[in-house]
């Protein structure tokens, strides 16, 4: 085991680690990913840290490894496996987490930036139940929307214009901890983080 001074010589920078392919690997697997999975002692998803951080964790034996890229990163005297997933060795308390609120981000994350109403790109938000109605702003009343549609529902009910919801809008079960808005999971995740 090494110590964190010797741990630290081995990864000064995120840039100073060269991932390397095994030989028998194509030229297209050759880039190392840049997010991994942090999860803790009882695989319950903590957060995404960099490569960088998760090769510190790993080398002061503060985490382990559990999915790895296939690749290595090496040093003078080292070789590390790129992680994609890792797990603390201790159980770290994580207090309650508020959920999040539904702002206009949040929702256009939620509803993978698609009009509710029509399917096209949606960059703005409706309330199914509209405010000046007595509709809360609030995660089962609020969808995405693109502009035409918007504009055309204004502060109508649905059943009014003869429009229907293809789904019944829900808070999200996960944090949006686990990536910027609009990113896609790690397919390696999927395991570890509820869909």
């Amino acid at each position: 085991m090494l110590t964190k001074s010797a741990a630290l010589k081995v990864v000064p920078e995120v840039a100073a680690p060269v991932p390397r392919a095994p030989a028998n690997a194509p030229a297209a697997e050759a880039v190392a990913p840049a997010r991994t999975l942090l999860l803790n002692a009882s695989l319950e998803p903590l957060c995404v840290v960099t490569l960088h951080r998760a090769v510190l964790l790993m080398m002061s034996g503060k985490a382990r490894v559990l999915e790895s890229s296939g690749l290595t990163l090496h040093s003078e005297h080292d070789e590390v496996p790129v992680p994609v997933v890792i797990s603390l060795t201790r159980y770290v308390h994580v207090p309650v987490r508020r959920p999040v609120p539904p702002t206009r981000r949040t929702v256009l994350q939620r509803d993978q930036h698609r009009c509710a109403y029509c399917g096209a790109g949606a960059d703005t938000v409706d309330h199914v139940h509209p405010r000046s109605r007595g509709g809360r702003h609030e995660w089962t009343n609020v969808v995405a929307a693109c502009v035409r549609c918007n504009h055309r529902k204004a502060d109508r009910l649905l059943h009014e214009i003869g429009w229907e919801l293809g789904f019944t809008p829900r808070a999200p079960r996960w944090s949006f901890a686990f990536g910027p808005a609009g990113s896609r999971l790690d397919p390696a995740w999927s395991a570890y983080v509820p869909a």
